[in-house]
């Protein structure tokens, strides 16, 4: 019985034992928790002291702490705590490994508040190694877990840093948004750290965006929070703020004196940084040097003898090297002496170009101006010398007068076609000269030419010849009207030199792509032929074979050189091949795109279908002030039985266009007192539906935009075709009825 008793005490006695144990493994865990608890608040005392090395080894302290009691959800906080320690002291590998084990255990136990923490410092780390995008992917998802958990507290400092990033990457208002955010928040928290710095922050991003005022009051009062709070820190980062936004504003004082700030407290804070340093810190970095410094003076102790002949190569080289570099020195000074004299010789030449260049442009235009003003004048008479000759030719003159006239008409048609010419050459030389494409017929467009042409080279007893490719189409879209002026040019030309020969044009394809043909032109004569010397400059403007030629066939010199403009305008090229005494032939391609159609033009006698009008009521006022036109012109509507009066200027007319009713006025620009261009200003102030000719001697290009603006319908260029004239009238007339 003694003994059971014996036994169930002992049982009772380990019993007691192990509760005992077990009780105070509790107590020890709980104390143990509590003291990394301690730990920790004095680490985060250190750090806010700058004391970064007591910092890390209070932190370090809990760690190990906290893995012998197994506290995982102390091991995160405290991961996280030492990788934002690391990333302050710019240990930025070390602190990304210590922030990916906190966020790992964190993930495991569902520490979401924890790791939110750690998002946000992550976040931080990120934009600290310019890793911008991998920044904002963090710090937005700590700000998302932070509002599913309503730690409203801890948004600021996200959206803080978040600005930073747009303010790095220059994203000014996404960053002056989150600012003004962060400042809301800091303020409804009484955040004073964050407040200042958001405050300092969106300064610089309000300079940025141009507001130079609400900058410098957004850094005032982010100072102000700074130095009631004694945030050192901020105060250096405002002053240091303040005085770029002054140098901005030009207010070199005001900047000075906040730099000068800056640099006083730059230079304090850095005091006590170093201050800070550790003794163990201290300690490890003499060690090393000192065992560094060591093994260099056994290595020199050891290579001494050959160090010394190394030091004796070593001053040659050198002696030689500084020789080198002496030449070398001297050699790039004179060439740089050289260079500067060539580039003030080259600029003058340049300067010397230039002005060379001006003179040259103002004497084209001056050229261009003369010869442009000359033709225009000369083209005022010669509407009375062919418009005179015209009408004396249908009245029935007597037989001897006919050749009379027919040699006055030939001469001033002579006369115009030179007049043309010139004003032709100084369109192309302007680039005054537009295409105007249209569907026609190619192969009938050359025979037409040949054959008016035909008389011509008969009188020479000259045969023409047509050969038109059998496979080439004939319908092409372009400009008809400059490709007949090439060929009459071309073809006169060879009719011209050629006597009792052959003239033969040639149509062909060169090269083809779908409907877009290069065309190759031939134009060959068996004439005179030009020399060598004369055909490099058969295309420039007034240039002939010679005088003698010049004398014996006549003409100005300018057909070669319109032909080559235009068929430049047309984006061909020209060529010849000739030999003299033996004939000369032209080359000419161009570019057309085959149609497949073409449209039939009808040529209509409009002086018979006006006399087919009622114009028993029409009423035409002429303002002329030359009397011989005056005369032609009326005569050429006497003979369409149109009823006209005539005024010699300007006033008049305004005058006899408000006491009478008119269809069509034919106004003469250039006339004494008021001009046709400001009588016609004034008529359009009260009757806008009258309609008015321009009957001038300028080209239409010249001022086709003066004519627009002052009101005209159209423009009849003198000395005109009657044709033409009659055509004008007949449309504004079967219009008007």
């Amino acid at each position: 019985m003694s003994q059971i008793k014996y036994y169930i005490v002992t049982v009772l006695l380990l019993f007691s034992c192990a509760i005992t144990a077990q009780n105070n493994d509790i107590e020890d865990i709980d104390v143990s928790k509590l003291r990394i608890t301690n730990i920790i608040t004095q680490s985060e005392f250190d750090l806010k002291r700058g004391d970064f090395f007591n910092s890390k080894e209070n932190l370090d302290m809990a760690l190990e702490l906290s893995i012998k009691v197994e506290d995982k959800k102390s091991q995160g906080i405290i991961l996280a705590k030492i990788g934002e320690l690391q990333f302050i002291t710019n240990k930025f590998d070390k602190s990304l490994a210590s922030l990916i084990k906190a966020a790992e255990i964190q993930r495991e136990i569902e520490d979401i508040e924890n790791l939110a923490i750690t998002y946000s410092i992550k976040g931080a780390l990120h934009a600290g190694k310019e890793e911008y995008k991998d920044a904002l992917e963090y710090l937005n998802s700590a700000k998302t877990l932070f509002e599913e958990k309503n730690l409203n507290t801890k948004i600021p400092e996200v959206t803080l840093t978040q600005g930073k990033v747009h303010f790095k990457l220059k994203e000014y208002k996404t960053a002056k948004s989150l600012f003004e955010n962060t400042i809301v928040l800091a303020k409804k928290n009484n955040q004073a750290d964050i407040l200042s710095k958001a405050l300092i922050y969106n300064s610089k991003t309000l300079l940025n965006l141009g507001n130079e005022k609400q900058s410098i009051q957004s850094a005032l009062e982010g100072l102000n929070v700074a130095k009631s709070n004694n945030q050192i820190h901020n105060i250096d980062e405002a002053f240091l703020s303040l005085s770029e936004i002054y140098e901005k504003n030009r207010d070199f004082e005001q900047a000075h004196n906040y730099l000068l700030k800056h640099s006083k407290i730059s230079d304090s804070i850095l005091t006590v940084e170093r201050a800070n340093l550790s003794p163990t810190g201290s300690t490890d970095y003499i060690e090393a040097f000192n065992a560094d410094e060591f093994k260099k003076l056994k290595k020199q102790i050891e290579d001494q003898e050959s160090e010394s002949n190394l030091a004796k190569v070593t001053t040659i080289l050198s002696i030689a090297l500084i020789t080198i570099l002496s030449l070398l020195t001297l050699s790039l000074y004179k060439n740089n002496n050289i260079r500067l004299k060539s580039n003030n010789m080259l600029q003058e030449k340049n300067d010397d170009l230039i002005e060379a260049m001006k003179r040259a442009e103002l004497a084209s235009k001056t050229k261009a101006n003369f010869l442009s003003t000359v033709t225009h004048e000369l083209r005022t008479p010669l509407y009375a010398v062919t418009g005179l000759t015209n009408m004396l030719l249908e009245e029935e003159p007597s037989e001897n007068q006919i050749p009379h006239l027919k040699s006055l008409k030939f001469s001033g048609d002579y006369l115009l076609t030179f007049i043309n010419d010139i004003l032709q050459i100084n369109k192309i030389e302007a680039n005054k000269v537009e295409l105007d494409p249209v569907l026609f017929n190619l192969k009938t467009k050359v025979e037409n030419v040949c054959s008016a042409l035909n008389n011509q080279a008969s009188n020479n007893n000259t045969k023409m010849h047509y050969d038109y490719q059998s496979n080439l189409p004939e319908t092409f879209i372009g400009d008809n009207l400059k490709i007949s002026q090439i060929l009459i040019n071309l073809i006169g030309n060879s009719i011209k030199f050629t006597k009792d020969g052959d003239i033969w044009v040639r149509v062909n394809s060169i090269s083809n792509t779908g409907s877009d043909h290069t065309l190759r032109f031939e134009i060959e004569d068996n004439g005179i032929g030009i020399s060598k010397e004369k055909q490099d400059n058969m295309f420039e403007s007034f240039s002939q074979g010679s005088i003698q030629i010049n004398r014996k066939y006549g003409g100005t010199g300018l057909g070669l050189s319109i032909v080559k403009g235009l068929i430049e305008i047309l984006k061909g090229k020209i060529y010849l091949k000739s030999e003299l005494g033996k004939g000369t032939t032209f080359f000419f391609e161009i570019p057309l795109t085959y149609a497949p159609e073409t449209i039939e033009i009808k040529t209509e006698d409009y002086s018979k279908n006006i006399s087919k009008l009622d114009i028993s009521n029409i009423k035409i006022l002429i303002v002329e002030d030359n009397k011989i036109n005056q005369m032609i012109t009326k005569k050429i509507l006497s003979k369409m039985n149109l009823q006209c009066d005539i005024v010699d200027n300007g006033e008049a007319a305004i005058e006899k266009v408000k006491e009478n009713k008119y269809n069509v006025v034919l106004m003469d620009i250039h006339m004494p007192g008021i001009s046709g261009l400001e009588a016609t200003k004034i008529i359009r102030t009260f009757d806008k539906k009258l309609t008015i000719f321009a009957l001038t001697a300028v080209t239409l290009e010249d001022k086709m935009h003066e004519f627009d603006e002052a009101g005209f319908n159209d423009i009849i260029s003198k000395p005109f075709k009657q044709k033409d004239f009659e055509k004008k009238l007949y449309e504004v007339l079967s219009d008007n009825q």
